[in-house]
């Protein structure tokens, strides 16, 4: 069994598992949608990531109508969305780390200091 990000596929086997030709795979990495990994002799290979993502572009296009341009921007969007779910879960589980410690690390804690501000007024006659 291959590890899902493995590049181990080539284009004309990637086109047999998903019914269509490999020119369209050659397209959809024209415009950037997918990029496959290369061999030393210049043969795409992919990885089973990359025939999931071909599955989603497929999806968008034949059975929701979304033209190329359009699959970009969700892709882009889908891609923002799961870094910020990341981001999101870490941010919890460090929540969960500060509030299980008894003390706040000195670099996350916040301290405020007062200022004093001297108010100066100017008599008219020492201006003129």
């Amino acid at each position: 069994m291959h590890h899902f990000d493995e590049p181990v596929y080539m284009i004309s086997i990637v086109a047999k598992i998903l019914d269509i030709h490999p020119q369209t795979l050659r397209q959809y990495e024209r415009e950037n949608l997918i990029t496959p990994s290369r061999s030393d002799g210049r043969i795409r290979l992919y990885s089973q990531r990359d025939i999931e993502k071909i599955k989603m572009i497929l999806r968008l296009t034949r059975e929701v109508g979304v033209n190329l341009a359009g699959v970009d921007v969700v892709i882009r969007l889908k891609d923002k969305m799961e870094a910020m779910e990341q981001e999101l879960i870490e941010l919890r589980a460090e929540i969960a780390r500060m509030r299980s410690s008894s003390t706040v690390p000195a670099e996350k804690s916040l301290v405020t200091k007062r200022s004093i501000y001297e108010m100066v007024i100017f008599d008219d006659d020492i201006l003129k």
